[in-house]
């Protein structure tokens, strides 16, 4: 007997799949999603033939709302898709971020922003191909792949 999970429609909001197993909860902390007045709805675990295990979230709440850009340095794999009306009607590929803002934090003792409790930590994209962020202050290396 299969059971049947129901999750209700958006008005508008996001739908974000392909999300891999587990990590749906960080997203839902990078986007900040627990100071925001909205509706989410986090399945973990469901089933998929092309990742066998995967996690959804659905978000309502105008589309405005939320920075995607850090879904693209969290897994650029993740399908986005825009809802308004009740209908699907954008989807949007991920790519990573040329800039990442208080996402990661700099390791380097004697970066400015160790010293500077206020200052955002800013990495940018330097080589895409190898996933390295480098910080903006003190060119401290940030390797994406290897730091998974």
């Amino acid at each position: 007997m299969a059971s049947i999970l129901n999750v209700g429609q958006l008005a508008e909001g996001f739908v974000l799949d392909h999300i891999e197993a587990g990590k749906s909860m960080e997203i839902y902390k990078y986007l900040n999603l627990d100071k925001l007045d909205c509706t989410v709805a986090i399945i973990k675990n469901a089933r998929s033939e092309k990742m066998g295990k995967k996690d959804i979230l659905k978000i309502e709440c105008p589309i405005d709302f939320i920075d995607l850009n850090v879904l693209g340095f969290i897994d650029h794999n993740i399908t986005v898709n825009i809802v308004k009306d009740e209908k699907i009607v954008e989807k949007m590929t991920l790519t990573l971020p040329k800039e990442i803002r208080n996402i990661i934090k700099c390791k380097n003792p004697r970066c400015i922003t160790s010293i500077e409790q206020e200052l955002d930590h800013i990495f940018l994209l330097t080589d895409p191909e190898k996933e390295v962020y480098r910080c903006k202050y003190c060119e401290e290396k940030y390797n994406r792949k290897k730091n998974k």
